[in-house]
């Protein structure tokens, strides 16, 4: 699986709390930015939550 932020990203910085293993925020785009090319299988349930409660629908997932 992989997952990617898009430019919706609006920096509310709710996927870094919710999976910091996962996203970081990178303080000079003002957005988050995911560590992994494939996320780990055991960080996947997370991500795809991350991903539901982004309000800007900014993390993409693809299986």
């Amino acid at each position: 699986m992989k997952a990617t932020i898009t430019k919706q990203c609006m920096g509310d910085r709710n996927c870094n709390k919710l999976c910091p293993e996962v996203f970081e925020y990178d303080e000079d785009q003002l957005l988050s930015i995911v560590k992994y090319d494939e996320i780990p299988k055991h960080l996947e349930g997370i991500v795809r939550q991350a991903a539901a409660e982004c309000g800007a629908d900014a993390i993409t997932i693809n299986e």
